[in-house]
């Protein structure tokens, strides 16, 4: 009796396991036709970068800043942040709300937009904490994909390649915009307000605030108001990604200008906002997304809309980060601190502009460098075409992105003259 009660037990187990085996197999063998995804444009470059063992390799292709000796930096306003925040006893790491920190939100509303800015007087701008502003635009990208189906997002000619493929993952509609002028190496404004104007009606018109990338070419003043005024002929929502405020020029509201135009001028408008480079924490993930809403009585519905989006995308955002923004902000101390190393990051990047544009100058270096210098930000979009771009990285060790893009912080006082000479030569012998 008990012998076959263990074998009952036994063939029950196997007859249990044979179906689960079957399952297992048929769901193993959809990975085979799995293809690995091509790297990624900046970090197949910079994993290049690592793995070449020259001693005079150089690289600027990866967004972020570098000190004169080529380190990352940890702004001094963030450690003291930092010092504030460990010796706070009363905060506890249990989760945010998923519109994130409340205060962190309406201080960096008040930074990008302007304190005194229409829309936030009047209580209408609807303020989600985001993971940087990637996550932001994911989430504009599936607030738009659920409040305004069927509309398409019109992104600059070239923009950042994470703009469409999150345009793309997201199911949203894309198409370019005229903006980069080869030939002058600077903005095609009559192809760009041509385009905006034969957009369909009530198109979404996606643009850089400042320090355009990747072309580091951003409209004047003048300019953003005949941007603004074929976008309201037009009836166009303006989605700004402002990833560079603070960092293009060292001056908050100077890089912010065409945000705080639109809003004025009581625009339709959404907005993604990045801490990563003007704060320097790029791994904190940090940033916001707003919705200029047309009235005040709409804003909690909207926030509503943007918890149930990001509950479902990351459940909510981290708070490292945002208490760190918050401090600063909150503190007149901190913020002037963080506002006189804004500025000498950007006259660093600035003064690197001049050199390189001085040594390929010097040396004669065909064509005219002057874009070098008018292009602002951390990127510069040189002219290189993608063989003169290739043969940089395998001729001289110098890793940058085959459209010609170049990060500014990574040229420093001691690199500056190799580059000038690689880049003499590519443009003298390679087509």
């Amino acid at each position: 009796m008990v012998a076959s009660n263990r074998v009952a037990r036994v063939m029950g187990h196997l007859n249990s396991e044979a179906p689960q085996q079957q399952i297992n197999k048929v769901d193993c063998a959809f990975m085979d036709d799995i293809a690995a995804a091509p790297p990624d444009m900046i970090l197949g470059v910079s994993q290049a970068f690592a793995a070449d063992k020259s001693p005079d390799k150089i690289n600027v292709s990866i967004g972020a800043y570098r000190t004169n000796e080529g380190k990352p930096l940890v702004l001094q306003c963030v450690r003291e942040a930092e010092k504030i925040i460990q010796n706070d006893k009363s905060l506890n790491k249990e989760y945010l709300k998923q519109r994130g920190d409340p205060e962190f939100c309406e201080l960096a509303r008040g930074m990008l937009f302007g304190k005194t800015a229409k829309p936030i007087v009047e209580g209408r701008i609807a303020t989600a904490q985001t993971l940087s502003g990637t996550g932001s635009l994911r989430v504009g990208a599936e607030f738009i994909k659920r409040f305004l189906p069927g509309r398409t997002v019109y992104y600059s000619t070239p923009t950042w390649g994470t703009h469409k493929s999150i345009l793309a993952h997201a199911g949203v509609p894309g198409k370019p915009y005229r903006y980069w002028d080869a030939k002058s190496k600077g903005l095609d404004i009559n192809g760009m307000l041509e385009d905006i104007s034969q957009a369909p009606m009530g198109s979404i018109i996606l643009m850089h605030p400042a320090a355009h990338n990747p072309t580091g070419v951003d409209p004047t003043a003048d300019q953003w108001k005949l941007i603004a005024e074929a976008c309201q002929k037009n009836g166009n929502i303006c989605w700004f990604d402002s990833a560079y405020q603070g960092f293009a020029t060292g001056d908050l509201d100077k890089d912010a200008f065409a945000i705080q135009y639109f809003a004025n001028e009581g625009f339709p408008m959404l907005a993604s906002q990045s801490f990563a480079k003007n704060f320097g924490l790029y791994g904190e993930r940090i940033g916001t997304f707003n919705v200029v809403c047309a009235k005040k009585e709409k804003v909690l519905a909207v926030q509503s809309q943007l918890d149930i989006i990001i509950r479902n995308l990351y459940s909510n955002p981290p708070k490292h980060g945002a208490y760190i923004v918050k401090t600063v902000l909150k503190d007149a101390a901190l913020t002037q601190m963080w506002r006189d190393e804004l500025l000498a990051m950007s006259v660093r990047i600035q003064e690197m502009r001049k050199a390189l544009k001085g040594e390929l100058i010097k040396l004669g270096t065909p064509g005219n460098w002057d874009h070098i210098t008018s292009q602002i930000g951390m990127f510069s979009f040189t002219g290189l075409n993608p063989a003169q771009s290739k043969a940089m990285i395998d001729k001289h060790h110098i890793y940058m992105l085959a459209n010609g893009r170049i990060s500014m912080a990574g040229v420093t006082t001691k690199n500056v003259g190799y580059m000038s000479k690689a880049i003499d030569d590519v443009v003298r012998n390679v087509q």
